[in-house]
C-alpha cells in the first residue's frame, strides 16, 4: 500500500522529534519517579511514611503525595506494558540483569551491600521504564511502522 504525502510528513516529523535527548528526558523522569518513591536513604516517600507512622503524624499531605506518585506509576507502567508487552518486559529485565552481572563480574560495579544492590536495581527499573516510554519511537525508526493502540485490548 502506497503512503500518501501526509503520512510521510508525519513519519518524518515524528522521527525528528525523538532523539537521544528525548530518551534522556524519559530516563530522568522515570528515575525521578522511582527515586522519589523509594531509595535506600530516608529521603523518599517510603522513608517519609516510615518516619511519620511511629509518631502518628500521617496526614493529608502523605495521602496527596501518595496518590500523585501512584498516578505517575500507573501512567509509566501502563505505557511501558503497552509498548513492550510482557515478553518485552521479561527480555528487557533479563538484559539489564545480565549487564549488571557482567559489570559486577569484570569488577566495574560493586553490589556487595544491600544498599548498593538496591541503587542498581532502582536504576534498572528506571531504565526499563524509559525504554518502555521510548520503544514506539525506536520501533518506528527501525521499521518505519507506527504502533497504533486500537483500543481492543
Amino acid at each position: 500500500m502506497a503512503r500518501n504525502s501526509s503520512d510521510t510528513q508525519k513519519m518524518r516529523r515524528a522521527s525528528r522529534e525523538f532523539n537521544l535527548l528525548g530518551f534522556v528526558w524519559r530516563f530522568i523522569a522515570s528515575l525521578l519517579l522511582v527515586m522519589v518513591t523509594y531509595n535506600p536513604t530516608k529521603y523518599s516517600y517510603v522513608g517519609w511514611l516510615r518516619a511519620a507512622i511511629p509518631e502518628n503524624l500521617l496526614g493529608p499531605e502523605h495521602f496527596v503525595v501518595g496518590v500523585a506518585l501512584l498516578i505517575g506509576w500507573v501512567i509509566l507502567l501502563a505505557a511501558t506494558q503497552r509498548s513492550l508487552g510482557t515478553f518485552g518486559l521479561i527480555l528487557g529485565g533479563s538484559l539489564l540483569g545480565g549487564v549488571v552481572w557482567l559489570l559486577t563480574d569484570i569488577g566495574w560495579l560493586n553490589v556487595s551491600t544491600v544498599s548498593s544492590a538496591t541503587w542498581v536495581g532502582l536504576i534498572c527499573v528506571a531504565a526499563l521504564l524509559a525504554v518502555g516510554l521510548s520503544w514506539s519511537h525506536v520501533w518506528r525508526r527501525l521499521t518505519g511502522q507506527f504502533e497504533v493502540d486500537d483500543g481492543d485490548n
